[in-house]
């Protein structure tokens, strides 16, 4: 990092135009690209007390001569922690476009709302690029982040597009999102007041300088215990003030990031726990139509490297606990990435042999009448043939497996399951919800 001194610097702060340069100097080899413009450009906010650099909030200064800095020293903390994010550009999640795309609770809105305004962005005739060069007032970064280098679109049936960004930037921009949350709840109180009280953790003003800003919120996530275990989904959910309990907790998935959502099992209506917005779109199946399910690649994330994190979570549901299994689109998956992984064909690649074609797994009836459901594992695209079925498999051989599997793969997770606890469960789990458009973002 550069450790010059920076033009217009006075007792550790900088002007905004020096940040600004500060700030691409900085970042300039960071694998989440950055933008000019992130003090002075929309959707910065100076004035009102704070910029979002990534998932850190700087404050501002105002000068008596009525000019606004910030503290270098913090512009290099939020530089340090950007340049630490690892990006996997094939990890994608999806952002949009999504028709049924949950809302936010009245007064819980932010000014960030960056899945929002790139939806909005990209549903311009003219498209980022023409924003870009011309549309001065719109917004030209998030965060600090210059989202369009790291956007990819995709094109589903020749006609609609979607829009994907690697993972690791969903869950930054995400965390940029919380903690702007943060900030702005503990403004309000001083808003209303006839005098703002001297924040504590920022730096002393010198002469006649005075902030304008609050402290900023330096508690993190509470960890997620079990305190909704056992709670219907259907009952939480319209309590008033479950989306502010949600936020204060952590991912019970990856304990890293906020959580976002109060993920639930459709199938038994039971709350699993709150997860963040990047866990709850890798959980979710990659549904082609109803009953149809393409098996990407975080399945191996699911099945393979963080198994025991995921299996515990879908073991939150009690129904899907005292039964020992999965819901249908989860078994389904893990049905074709894992029991079936030994009869995928190969096809030689440079460095040895790779699985060849793309593997999907579709079922015909109902996890509602065990002795009627059957699974088809297939691989499309497979050069021995288009369509090539590898398995058939009923729902009850499929469930016998994964108990099998389940015992060997996560003990733990195994010994608190069982047929004795069924008391109190639905007597016929409820139908999987169909999404043959692929538009929810919460379904599983």
């Amino acid at each position: 990092m550069s450790e010059r001194v920076m033009p217009g610097r006075t007792d550790g702060l900088i002007t905004l135009g020096a940040a600004d340069a500060l700030w691409v100097d900085l970042t300039a080899d960071s694998a989440v690209p950055t933008a000019s413009g992130a003090f002075t450009r929309s959707p910065a906010r100076a004035r009102v007390g704070y910029v979002l650099l990534g998932g850190h909030v700087v404050a501002t200064v105002r000068g008596s001569g009525g000019r606004w800095s910030v503290p270098e020293a913090e512009v290099r903390r939020a530089a340090a922690e950007l340049n630490a994010v690892r990006v996997d550009r094939r990890d994608l999640v999806r952002i949009g476009p999504f028709r049924g795309a949950p809302g936010q609770e009245g007064g819980e809105e932010t000014p960030l709302r960056w899945r929002r305004r790139i939806a909005e962005e990209l549903r311009d005739p003219g498209g980022p690029e023409r924003t870009a060069r011309h549309d001065v007032g719109r917004p030209h970064h998030l965060a600090g982040v210059d989202w369009r280098r790291m956007l990819v679109e995709q094109t589903r049936d020749g006609t609609r597009r979607t829009w994907w960004l690697p993972r690791a930037v969903v869950m930054l921009l995400d965390a940029a999102e919380h903690t702007e949350t943060r900030w702005v709840r503990a403004a309000r109180p001083r808003r209303a007041g006839e005098a703002p009280a001297e924040p504590t953790s920022r730096p002393r003003d010198a002469g006649s300088r005075r902030t304008t800003s609050p402290e900023i919120p330096t508690a993190p996530p509470r960890p997620y215990g079990r305190e909704l275990e056992g709670q219907l989904y259907s009952v939480l959910s319209r309590k008033p003030g479950t989306s502010r309990r949600v936020a204060g907790w952590a991912c019970a998935v990856c304990r890293a990031a906020p959580a976002a959502v109060l993920d639930h099992c459709h199938e038994h209506g039971y709350v699993r726990a709150p997860v963040c917005q990047s866990c709850n779109t890798q959980e979710r199946p990659d549904h082609l139509y109803g009953n149809d399910i393409r098996v990407a690649n975080r399945y191996t994330r699911l099945f393979d490297t963080d198994t025991d994190d995921w299996l515990r979570h879908w073991h939150r549901c009690p129904g899907c606990r005292a039964r020992t299994t999965l819901p249908l689109p989860h078994l389904a998956a893990w049905t074709a990435h894992t029991a079936c992984r030994s009869l995928r064909p190969t096809h030689r690649a440079p460095g040895g042999r790779k699985p060849c074609g793309v593997l999907r797994v579709s079922w015909t009836g109902s996890q509602n009448a065990p002795r009627s459901c059957l699974l088809t594992v297939a691989v499309d695209f497979c050069p021995s043939g288009e369509h090539r079925v590898l398995a058939r498999i009923p729902y009850r051989e499929a469930a016998e497996r994964f108990r099998v599997w389940l015992t060997e793969t996560a003990p733990a997770v195994a010994a608190a399951a069982g047929p004795d606890r069924l008391d109190g469960l639905p007597a016929r789990p409820r139908p999987v919800i169909a999404d043959s458009d692929g538009e929810g973002l919460a379904l599983f």
